[in-house]
């Protein structure tokens, strides 16, 4: 069986049409040509990829597995001809890319995409505040936690954040080391606030025990890298993802407590604009990205909406 690049082509307009008629004419082609060849593709997949009554036209599931094809094909074909009808490559561009401030562990990868595309730039904002992408012409929103759900079905999973809670020697000689979560209350805390200004609880798992509380929190400090600077300086204790950790345990510079207890990890999404169609550079970014840190241990939408790319 061999799928051809205009049958595809053709289905997905009528898929995205809703109905044969309405994508007969914004193709500007006769009713039974449209219906001639969406039986053709059928009889060469030999099942049904529409379910059709005289008022509603259904995509199968078989047809719902054929659209993410469909939709890379046609998108490559135009990102293609736009961008050499510009005379400019495929990947040309500037990308402008919101992500969290403590997300040093993107470093590398973000120098290794630059090495690959050398028509791309990138236009990096490390923020802990909240903000709507659209509204500030964000490319690609790289952020932590959980969805709302008028984003969760645009976004692609990356991993899953680790972070533990980190002291210096010098803060644990001086304040002794706590042995359970609850002595956490008399150790002096290095908080990060949300974006409202709060500091959220820590939560500390072992096994199926759960605890959840703050240290007394003497500081609450919005910059990830001052808040290690200080931990490392003995102020406190502070949680702190283990990436950006780790160099400084290497060095004993931290020492990390309560190991028998874990931070539940923090899943990692990023999020394109699901309204709009994304550029050729866009999805070699986030595709990059993917290939880079997905893990099978990553989470996984309710919905994914598959990307369109345009030049």
């Amino acid at each position: 069986m061999r799928l051809e690049p205009n049958d595809l082509s053709l289905f997905l307009r009528v898929a995205e049409a809703g109905s044969l008629s309405r994508a007969a004419q914004k193709l500007s082609m006769p009713l039974s040509t449209v219906s001639r060849h969406i039986s053709a593709l059928e009889a060469k997949m030999g099942e049904r990829v529409f379910l059709r009554t005289t008022r509603k036209l259904t995509v199968t599931d078989l047809g719902r597995a054929l659209l993410e094809h469909a939709r890379k094909v046609v998108d490559g074909v135009e990102a293609a001809s736009l961008a050499f009808a510009a005379g400019r490559p495929l990947d040309a561009g500037r990308l402008r890319v919101r992500l969290p401030a403590n997300l040093t562990l993107l470093a590398p990868f973000l120098a290794d995409f630059l090495a690959s595309y050398p028509s791309i730039s990138l236009e990096v904002e490390a923020s802990t505040r909240d903000g709507d992408m659209g509204a500030e012409n964000f490319d690609v929103l790289i952020c932590s936690g959980q969805l709302c759900s008028d984003t969760a079905s645009a976004a692609v999973p990356i991993l899953e954040l680790r972070s533990n809670p980190y002291a210096s020697p010098s803060y644990l000689e001086r304040s002794g080391a706590p042995r359970h979560p609850d002595a956490l209350r008399a150790h002096h805390g290095l908080l990060a606030p949300t974006p409202g200004g709060h500091s959220p609880p820590w939560i500390l798992e072992r096994g199926e025990t759960c605890w959840e509380g703050l240290p007394s929190g003497r500081a609450i400090v919005s910059c990830p890298n001052l808040l290690v600077r200080m931990a490392i300086e003995g102020a406190g204790i502070a949680v702190v993802e283990e990436t950006a950790a780790e160099q400084y345990v290497a060095t004993g510079q931290l020492v990390r407590i309560l190991p028998e207890w874990r931070v539940p990890p923090l899943p990692l999404w990023t999020i394109v604009s699901g309204g709009a169609r994304i550029s050729a550079g866009t999805r070699a970014f986030v595709d990059a990205l993917s290939a880079r840190f997905l893990a099978a241990s990553a989470p996984k939408p309710a919905t994914a909406a598959p990307l369109q790319a345009a030049a």
